[in-house]
């Protein structure tokens, strides 16, 4: 699986450092990181609620408060498959 975080100016603003944390921190716990590639991208326009995240060919919006639901959501789903 491919996870990529935007690091542009907005999303920065709005948390993608903290985003980007949570997930590190839930992949290493739950020993994902072999099947999981997380790398930075830059602005693609899509980032006026939240952080915008990109799961293989899939964009989502993505907010400290909403990363839980997320990971569980998206990212625990897919792993599970």
């Amino acid at each position: 699986m491919k996870i990529k975080i935007c690091i542009g100016s907005a999303c920065h603003m709005q948390g993608s450092m903290q985003v980007i944390r949570q997930l590190q921190e839930h992949i290493e716990a739950e020993g994902l990181i072999d099947e999981v590639e997380m790398s930075g991208c830059m602005c693609t326009g899509r980032c006026r609620r939240g952080v915008c995240v990109h799961v293989d060919s899939e964009t989502f919006t993505v907010t400290p408060d909403s990363v839980d639901e997320f990971i569980r959501d998206q990212i625990d789903r897919r792993i599970s498959k």
